[in-house]
């Protein structure tokens, strides 16, 4: 769990100064990933909509938490 939010997002930001990485550089990674997960059987997805019950629960309470916080 994430104690202290304020030093994450400083860490992210200073890490996106440090490992900036070029468009092909960055396409190069989504190929490769892409390429695992149909190498893994998980993309692309046989039937898209599956799972969207528990995605738009998922959803709900995520935006309940944020109004509440």
């Amino acid at each position: 769990m994430i104690k202290n939010t304020r030093l994450l997002y400083k860490f992210e930001k200073n890490q996106l100064k440090v490992e900036s990485l070029s468009y092909p550089e960055a396409l190069k990674i989504f190929e490769a990933l892409w390429q695992e997960a149909n190498t893994l059987g998980v993309l692309p997805s046989k039937d898209p909509m599956e799972g969207i019950e528990i995605k738009i629960k998922i959803t709900k309470i995520l935006k309940s938490c944020s109004r509440n916080s």
